[in-house]
Parts: structure tokens; C-alpha cells; sequence
């Protein structure tokens, strides 16, 4: 995770998405997301590094820096931030680490960081709570669901509005059968490898995810199949990640 490179693309990366139609309504929030492709054989270094990181903000009480932390089954360790306005990525949010680890340590964290990946990506997402179906209200990290199965329709420009119609029908149906499988829907922003809806799913364990989908699809039934149907209709592809919220791998202040 070059620091350098790492501040200056999410820095690039907002200042286009404001010509990109990004909304910033209260129903919405954006984040920045910074994946490192870690190499199977380095995963053990890195996240030995990543902890160092982690353990190095807490003691000299970084203030600047936040981000929570998902390790996906396919060596993928992605770095979740909000962004509240322009501003926030105006500065270097490891400055004060730097300033205070000295630039010897500092640089030497990162420089072993940079070996254990073969390639990192920076783009945008959106949470839209108005398509999110979180009836206790929305939380990124519900207490002991750290099992995560995000799943990503991408849809083709001129299915944009029918994607976000069918989306707005699925929360109508969850909310109507009361539902206890919850969710949340990010909406892709500038950088993001196409256009996608992703629907984020929490549980306990991967099995506990089986269990409650499959009671969800009964819950559903006959409607719930009749509007998967329709959005298979209008997608181009869609991917499914597999992975867990690393809390040790994560900074959210002291």
C-alpha cells in the first residue's frame, strides 16, 4: 500500500468523481476503497506488516487516518474509508505517522508491504441507504457478523435506471415479509471496474449465510423468484466475493 501513490490516486480519484454525477444526498455516503492483490505465498508477511501499521497508529495516536479492513477469500485485502468532502483527501492522512515514526520506519513498513502484492486498485463506492435493507439501522460491521458475501451486479448504462427500480422492488418485498436477511447496497463510483450495484450480506460464518439464504429464498417464494428473474433479465455479469471483516487489520482511532 504506497502511501505516495495511495493518497495521491484516492486525491485524483475524488476530485473526477465530482464531474462523474456521484451523489453526496444524506441518503448516501461514499467511500474510498484502496484493494492490495496479495501474493498466496507473502500473506503472512503482509498481514504481519498490516498489524505493525495498525499497532503503530494506536501508539502515536493517529488521528488522520480510519479505515476497516476485509480480507477476501482470494488473497484480496481491501481497505474501506469514508468521505465526507473534498477536503478529507486533501492531505496525506499517514503525515502525522510519518512525521512521528521517522522516515527510516516509516518507510521501511511500507517498503515490505510493497512486496507482498503484485497489484493494487483505488476506486469509489456509494452506500445507498435508501436501497439498503437494514431494519435496526445501517452498520457496516453488525456485532459478531464479521463473515461477509458481497455480491456485484453490473449492469450496462442504458440498464442503469431499470437496475436501481429492480433494487427499490427487492427492499419493497424484504420489508413486506419481514425478512431477517438485511443488506446493503453500494452503488459504483469513478475508478470501479464498470458499473455495479453490490449487495453486501453479513453473518456469522459461512454457514450461517447458507442457512439464512436459503430461508430467505422460502420466505420470498413465488415473488422473490419472479423479481430474480427480472433482474437476471437486465445484467451484463455479475461476481461473488467471499471473505471477513479483520478487525485486527483495521484503524478506527484510539
Amino acid at each position: 500500500m504506497k502511501t505516495k501513490h495511495f493518497i495521491n490516486s484516492l486525491l485524483m480519484i475524488f476530485l473526477l468523481s465530482m464531474f462523474s454525477g456521484i451523489s453526496q444526498e444524506k441518503s448516501a455516503q461514499m467511500y474510498w476503497i484502496h484493494e492490495d492483490h496479495v501474493k498466496p505465498s507473502m500473506v503472512g508477511e503482509y498481514e504481519a506488516v498490516s498489524k505493525e501499521l495498525v499497532a503503530a497508529c494506536k501508539k502515536h495516536s493517529v488521528e488522520d487516518a480510519k479505515w476497516i479492513t476485509l480480507a477476501s477469500d482470494n488473497f484480496n485485502y481491501i481497505y474501506v474509508g469514508e468521505i465526507d468532502k473534498m477536503g478529507d483527501l486533501d492531505e496525506n492522512i499517514f503525515a502525522g505517522l510519518y512525521e512521528k515514526m521517522g522516515k527510516e520506519a516509516f518507510s521501511g513498513l511500507f517498503d515490505r508491504m510493497d512486496k507482498c502484492y503484485s497489484d493494487h486498485v483505488d476506486y469509489i463506492i456509494t452506500l445507498d441507504k435508501d436501497l439498503s435493507y437494514q431494519p435496526s439501522g445501517i452498520d457496516q460491521m453488525p456485532e459478531g457478523k464479521y463473515y461477509r458475501n458481497n455480491v456485484r451486479y453490473f449492469v450496462t448504462p442504458e440498464n442503469y435506471d431499470k437496475g436501481y427500480e429492480i433494487a427499490k422492488k427487492y427492499k419493497k418485498l424484504f420489508s413486506e415479509k419481514g425478512s431477517k436477511m438485511y443488506y446493503r447496497v453500494y452503488r459504483s463510483g469513478f475508478g470501479a471496474e464498470g458499473t455495479f450495484f453490490m449487495v453486501a450480506i453479513a453473518a456469522e460464518s459461512p454457514e450461517a449465510y447458507e442457512r439464512m439464504s436459503a430461508d430467505n429464498n422460502k420466505l420470498l417464494g413465488e415473488a422473490g423468484a419472479k423479481l430474480n428473474q427480472e433482474l437476471m433479465g437486465i445484467i451484463s455479469k455479475m461476481d461473488e466475493m467471499q471473505g471477513w471483516m479483520r478487525t485486527d487489520l483495521s484503524y478506527m482511532g484510539n
